[in-house]
């Protein structure tokens, strides 16, 4: 008897680069997509019918922290909040408790670990140690670390160091040499430190006071240096948060100066404001702070000049207890969840503007994994790809902190009680649904680690 050609066939309205296809189709077959077309589909041993409903890319979350808190036990929590949220691939930081990603042995046991305990895929920055680090960098690449991450900003000297200039230009330089982009935290250590000292001194330790101590001025001195760093050694350099529309601005600047230069959005930075600090305590505390409304404003402009590389998240789910404000907010862990929230709120916020869902498309799954090499693998509804799927339903919803999945004490949100136009109705991860809607269907370990797939620096279309 002939077999169906398609091991799985996806019916929706699908959300490519350029427009959405209605009545589309996404077949599978061998855990890639085999064909994309309209109207009848072809014949397939299951069909997954969601007509009516936006089919996209699965995302691709370029920034993510599941190991600061819980060390690696928290990859598993983490990938299945992602499910949940329509993620497929995450970007993982390399912070992790107690050891940092900061050699090729220690990539290889986190390797380990993921392919063990994800319900998603997983990629996965590499770091270096204080001083001395930079000899391990090669290594790394080696490896399949996707990219680099550093910091201009310390809060912890070994976990989460601050890399001083001369290490950085070093750095910067083996860095250049493997192909991969080094994103910086983009906070000036001296102002922080100082405002931080000063407002602690005066009693000053409401909540505005974290955004009050952490100024604009201390991202933008940050950007600079970083870049002219990058511009001297040939490095793609890359912002990895800007809360502010300045930082594109100046990473504009230098790549007409021939500079690699890029930055990120974090989604909070585009709808969320000093007033919801003021209003969520310690559960809106992230680093760079929330800014004003008008930069809001500023920052939806820079996205849609193109100027933005991509949007993540900045996941980090740290336990409520330590997010619990009792009178200092410099006390609570900064940091936010977000990634069950991701799709439904990047959708939501592009549907307020009159905004078409291909640029959640574009910013939430293909140009991350363009950036940080993963692509044509991940990122696209591309036939060849892997078939890496969100299903979203439009209506009118309200985000639930409740929902989301992950161990009881990281289920928490800045975004409880929301008002939401779509939900996650359905994830697939190379073709397997793995989130029905109501219930995470994938199990530990069916998540894989994806090495970086190529050395050359993607810069965005100019």
């Amino acid at each position: 008897m002939q077999t169906a050609p398609f091991d799985r066939v996806i019916l929706g309205d699908l959300v490519l680069p350029d427009g959405v296809l209605h009545g589309g189709y996404v077949a599978v077959r061998a855990e890639a997509i085999a064909a994309i077309g309209q109207g009848a589909p072809p014949p397939a041993a299951e069909i997954a019918d969601h007509r009516g409903r936006l089919v996209l890319p699965g995302l691709v979350d370029g920034h993510m922290h599941t190991s600061s808190a819980l060390g690696w036990a928290g990859i598993e929590g983490a990938t299945l909040s992602a499910a949940a949220g329509g993620v497929t691939t995450c970007v993982d930081m390399p912070y992790d408790v107690p050891r940092p990603v900061t050699d090729a042995g220690i990539l290889a046991e986190k390797i380990a670990v993921v392919e063990r305990t994800a319900h998603v895929d997983v990629a996965l920055y590499g770091t270096i140690t204080k001083t001395g680090g930079v000899d391990a960098i090669a290594g790394m690449a080696e490896g399949g670390v996707c990219s680099f991450k550093l910091s201009t900003y310390e809060y912890d000297a070994v976990r989460f160091p601050r890399i001083d200039h001369p290490t950085m230009v070093a750095a910067f330089r083996e860095i250049a040499k493997t192909g991969l982009m080094v994103g910086v935290h983009n906070e000036d250590q001296e102002i922080v430190e100082r405002l931080s000292a000063e407002a602690k001194a005066a009693g000053n330790t409401g909540p505005i006071w974290h955004a009050r101590t952490r100024p604009p001025l201390c991202e933008t001195m940050a950007d600079l240096e970083i870049f002219e760093i990058g511009l001297e050694t040939g490095a793609h350099v890359h912002i990895a948060h800007s809360s502010l529309a300045r930082g594109f601005e100046i990473a504009e600047v230098f790549r007409r100066m021939g500079a690699k230069a890029s930055g990120e959005a974090c989604i909070q930075y585009l709808c969320m404001t000093e007033e919801d600090l003021v209003r969520l305590q310690g559960f809106g505390k992230c680093n760079p702070p929330f800014r004003t409304a008008d930069e809001i404003e500023r920052m939806w402009g820079a996205l849609e000049a193109g100027q933005v590389a991509y949007v993540s998240t900045d996941h980090a789910p740290w336990p409520r207890e330590r997010k619990t404000y009792a009178g200092d907010i410099f006390a609570c862990g900064a940091g936010l969840t977000g990634m069950q929230s991701f799709a439904p709120l990047m959708y939501t916020l592009l549907a307020e503007r009159g905004l078409s869902p291909t640029l959640m498309a574009c910013y939430c799954a293909e140009r991350p994994a363009r950036f940080h090499g993963l692509f044509p693998k991940k990122g696209a509804i591309r036939i060849g790809a892997d078939a890496d799927l969100l299903v979203l339903e439009k209506g009118d919803f309200t985000f639930d902190e409740a929902s989301i999945q992950d161990r009881p004490e990281a289920r928490w949100s800045p975004y409880h009680g929301r008002a939401m136009k779509a939900r996650v109705a359905a994830t697939f991860l190379r073709g397997h649904p793995i989130w029905d809607g109501s219930r995470v269907l994938a199990v530990p370990g069916v998540g894989r680690f994806v090495k970086r797939q190529h050395r050359e620096s993607y810069l965005g279309e100019v």
